[in-house]
């Protein structure tokens, strides 16, 4: 009897533990941009974003457009808007995966010289890569040199789980477990420090976050600001950003260097 009520005295005060698997895999060939969103002006990629985003691309023909976390009525817009983009960025001929079944998609998903995955809402995506089994076909490219980027939602898969994601979670998804390329866990669309109260409020929820999950990190990247794997380093190619860790925030600036870690 004495036993049992020093165990259940135990699990009362015991701290729970609520964090997901976050291992992670890279390889000094994978090459990926994380961006934080709002890179769009018009139909064209926005100017701050041209330079990294060029050489990212570099010798590129052919773009694989992942679509899946916007709504299906916009899906054929947007296409419309990143074939422009796209074209005027480097000539690359992009095309969206939405216009096949699965079995061609993930076929030519397999062949694409380059990915890019659109924002939108982070769970949706995860489903579709889930159910469609492209989670694990896009991890195989970009570890083989594919390189890929991805902007909000799409900024969002490239760490080890969805944390931080801003969005509502439209539908459910197997597990959080996400392309766990790179270590950090993305939160897109960061206010800036002069962005009075959003800065604090944004602040605030992250840090909550990783009382719940305190062996995690969350990379924040502002509006167009992007992280980027490239030759075995991770690097702030355009701030504003902030690192969160469980008691401590530093603010990082472009050129900066992240630990692989």
């Amino acid at each position: 009897m004495k036993r049992s009520c020093l165990f259940a005295f135990g699990l009362l005060f015991a701290t729970p533990s609520f964090a997901q698997n976050t291992d992670w895999m890279t390889s000094p060939r994978a090459s990926i941009l994380a961006v934080g969103g709002s890179m769009m002006n018009g139909n064209h990629f926005a100017d701050a974003t041209l330079e990294v985003m060029r050489e990212h691309y570099a010798g590129t023909k052919t773009v694989a457009l992942v679509l899946h976390p916007s709504h299906v009525v916009d899906r054929d817009k947007m296409e419309r808007r990143l074939k422009e983009a796209f074209m005027h960025l480097g000539g690359q001929d992009a095309f969206s995966l939405h216009r096949f079944d699965t079995a061609e998609a993930n076929r030519r998903l397999a062949e694409a010289d380059a990915i890019f995955v659109g924002g939108g809402d982070t769970f949706m995506l995860l489903r579709e890569f889930y159910e469609t089994g492209q989670l694990g076909i896009i991890r195989q490219r970009v570890l083989e040199g594919v390189p890929l980027a991805g902007s909000s939602a799409g900024a969002n898969i490239c760490g080890p789980v969805i944390g931080t994601t801003n969005d509502f979670p439209v539908t459910d998804v197997p597990t959080r477990r996400s392309l766990a390329i790179i270590p950090v866990v993305i939160n897109p669309h960061h206010p800036r420090a002069d962005q009075q109260p959003e800065h604090d409020s944004r602040a605030w929820k992250i840090r909550n976050y990783l009382r719940w999950n305190p062996t995690e990190r969350v990379m924040a990247l502002g509006d167009r600001a992007m992280i980027r794997l490239h030759e075995g380093e991770l690097t702030i190619a355009l701030g504003p950003a902030w690192e969160y860790r469980s008691g401590k925030t530093t603010p990082l600036k472009t050129g900066d260097k992240v630990e692989l870690e």
